[in-house]
C-alpha cells in the first residue's frame, strides 16, 4: 500500500471564505493543489451532526456538516486524492475533553443511541454515495480516549463504547464493504493508555477494525522515544496497522495577532506555550518543523511488518485570517467551555502566517 501523506483540511473553506490565499515560490494556487504538488495522497474531512445552534448559527471552526463534507470531498476526489470521512458523533468538536451528545440525541438511552450511530452512519455513506464521494477510509469516532456520546459512553463504561461504535463499523461494512476503518485514540505516547482501551474494546464485544489511529503532538504527546514504544507493542498484542491520524509541529513562536484583528480579550492564542516547547526533540523553527516530519516518517517506516502506514497532518492550511477561530459564541454555548476564540494552530500550519507553503512540504514530498 503507498504510504499514507494526508491532510486535515476540514477548516479550508472556511479559511478561504475569510480571505485566505496560498502561495508556492510566490505563485498563488489552491492549498489542495499546492498540497498535492507536495506528494499528499489523502485529505481527512471531518463530519459533525449539526453544529448550528437552536436558532441556525453555525458553531465555525469550518461548520462541518454533512453539506460542507460532500464540498470539500468533491474538491478532492476531483484532483484524484484519497478521502477519510473522520466521524465525530457530536455536534461540534470531540476529543479526550469533551464527547458531547448531539443535540437531537440527548435523552436517549443505550438502545436508542446504538441505533442512531449505525442510521446516522448508514445514511452518511447513502448520502456520499450520492455525490459521487464515498469515503476510501471511515474513522469511526474522533479521539475516542475518554468514549464518546457522554454520559452513556464514557469510560470505564466500556461496554456501551464497544456497542456504540460496533453501530457504526457495521454500517460502514454493510453500505461500503472493502472501506477500511480506523479507531482513533489521543496521546501516542501513552502506552498504557493504549493497551488497557482496545483491550477493553475487544473484552466487550467490539467488532473488528483495519487502522488503529494515533494522535502525536509532541508538546502534549511525550517524545518519540515514548511514540515508538508504544507503536510497536500495540503492533505486537493487536496486530492492527497503524497511521498517525493526527500530527502537527510548529514553525515558528512568533505570533500572528495582528493576522487575526483581534483584541487580547478576543483570541486565545497558541497551543504552544513556551512553557510546553522548552524540552521538544526539535525546535518550533522551520528547520526543526522539516527534521521532525523527516524522524516521524522514519519511524513510520521502521514498524515491523511494515505496519506503520502514514499520517494525517492536522490542518496544514488553518493559516490565521479574521473570521476563522476553533469556536464562536454560539459553539461555546454548546459545550460550556470557556473562550476566547481565534485561531490556536497557525504556527503549526504547513504555510506560513501569509499562506507560503513552507520547507517541511518538501521533505513531505521526498519521504
Amino acid at each position: 500500500m503507498e504510504f499514507i501523506k494526508g491532510m486535515d483540511l476540514s477548516t479550508l473553506p472556511e479559511v478561504e471564505e475569510c480571505g485566505g490565499h496560498f502561495y508556492n515560490k510566490g505563485i498563488e494556487s489552491d492549498a489542495l493543489s499546492i498540497l498535492k504538488e507536495y506528494g499528499a495522497n489523502y485529505v481527512r474531512i471531518r463530519l459533525w451532526n449539526d453544529p448550528y445552534s437552536e436558532t441556525g448559527e453555525p458553531y465555525g471552526a469550518g461548520t462541518n456538516d454533512l453539506e460542507c463534507c460532500i464540498k470539500l470531498a468533491k474538491r478532492v476526489k476531483s484532483q484524484g486524492l484519497k478521502f477519510l470521512l473522520d466521524i465525530h458523533y457530536s455536534d461540534f468538536w470531540a476529543d479526550p475533553g469533551k464527547q458531547i451528545t448531539p443535540k437531537a440525541w440527548q435523552g436517549m438511552d443505550a438502545d436508542e443511541l446504538t441505533g442512531a450511530v449505525y442510521e446516522f452512519t448508514y445514511e452518511t455513506l447513502v448520502a456520499l454515495e450520492k455525490e459521487g464521494v464515498s469515503p476510501d477510509m471511515v474513522a469511526v469516532g474522533n479521539e475516542l480516549t475518554n468514549g464518546l456520546l457522554w454520559p452513556l459512553g464514557k469510560v470505564p463504561e466500556y461496554a456501551n463504547i464497544a456497542r456504540f461504535l460496533s453501530a457504526g463499523i457495521k454500517a460502514v461494512r454493510e453500505k461500503c464493504p472493502g472501506v477500511p476503518v480506523m479507531l482513533h485514540l489521543d496521546n501516542g505516547g501513552n502506552n498504557e493508555l493504549y493497551v488497557r482501551w482496545f483491550t477493553k474494546y475487544f473484552e466487550n464485544g467490539g467488532e473488528d477494525f483495519e487502522y488503529i489511529g494515533l494522535s502525536y503532538y509532541p508538546f502534549w504527546h511525550g517524545d518519540f522515544k515514548a511514540l515508538e514504544y508504544n507503536m510497536r507493542d500495540i503492533i505486537e498484542r493487536f496486530h492492527k496497522d497503524l497511521i498517525i491520524a493526527e500530527v502537527s509541529m510548529g514553525f515558528t513562536m512568533d505570533d500572528y495577532a495582528e493576522y487575526e484583528k483581534l483584541g487580547p480579550d478576543e483570541r486565545k492564542g497558541y497551543a504552544t506555550s513556551k512553557e510546553l516547547v522548552e524540552n521538544l526533540d526539535y525546535p518550533m523553527t522551520k528547520q526543526g518543523q522539516c527534521d521532525f516530519m523527516k524522524r516521524l516518517c522514519d519511524i513510520l517506516k521502521s514498524l515491523p511488518e511494515n505496519r506503520g502506514c502514514g499520517f494525517f497532518y492536522w490542518e496544514p492550511a488553518w493559516i490565521p485570517v479574521p473570521g476563522s477561530g476553533w469556536a464562536n459564541e454560539a459553539a461555546l454555548r454548546f459545550t460550556g467551555e470557556k473562550g476566547p476564540g481565534g485561531n490556536e494552530w497557525a504556527n503549526q500550519a504547513l504555510f506560513d502566517y501569509d499562506g507560503n507553503a513552507l520547507p517541511a512540504l518538501e521533505v513531505i514530498r521526498n519521504i
